[in-house]
């Protein structure tokens, strides 16, 4: 008697039944079971992460210290340039302009953010850091280079009246070093940091 003729209706019956249990248990264990213990872990482990690393201003949720934001006013440190569509720092629509270096389009991204700075700060003698006339890849980096944030003190100070050392502070508190003193190289968010500034005394005394 060959294999196949030992194969009956039942035995086909029997393992169609089998296999369709498995696959619901396993749905339900890798599906549901597994992701609920993961976010139950997480938000008792890390809240603010596990929620999307919120930052709230009187009760009202302002942003994410995860996605970047578009400053202009020359009261608050600006944050990278985006490419994302159909706007700028689009959380749905991550991507850089990936424009090559001898690309027209980004060597006029490049000046017209450089006619920006030094229109809004005339007098900065600084090297521009290039984080300032760039965008990110992902087009959503929410920090700056502490180099960046040292460009625009002076005139973050300027705008709001007060003294350079009260914004250097604040850009020191704000700034996270590489991590675990190794990788990566010191940052500051910029979202995190006018927030800062606005809620500071020196703050709210140059508005």
């Amino acid at each position: 008697m060959e294999i196949h003729d030992r194969i009956g209706p039942g035995m086909i019956v029997k393992h169609t039944v089998t296999s369709l249990i498995a696959l619901l248990l396993f749905t339900v264990i890798t599906g549901v079971l597994y992701p609920l213990l993961v976010t139950a872990i997480a938000q008792v482990a890390f809240p603010g992460r596990a929620n999307g690393s919120l930052l709230t201003v009187g009760g009202k949720t302002v942003g994410s210290t995860l996605i970047g934001q578009p400053f202009s006013d020359a009261k608050y440190f600006w944050s990278r340039l985006s490419a994302t569509a159909p706007y700028p720092y689009n959380a749905g629509s991550s991507t850089g302009s990936n424009l090559g270096p001898t690309n027209t389009a980004l060597l006029d991204e490049v000046q017209g953010r450089l006619t920006d700075l030094k229109k809004a700060d005339s007098a900065n003698a600084l090297p521009v850091p290039v984080d300032l006339v760039t965008s990110s890849a992902s087009g959503l980096d929410p920090d700056i280079s502490a180099a960046a944030a040292a460009y625009q003190v002076a005139r973050v100070a300027r705008a709001r009246g007060i003294g350079e050392d009260a914004v250097r502070a604040l850009v020191a508190a704000n700034t996270r070093e590489r991590a675990f003193g190794l990788l990566g190289e010191p940052r500051v968010n910029v979202l995190a940091l006018n927030l800062a500034l606005d809620e500071s005394a020196a703050g709210k005394g140059g508005k």
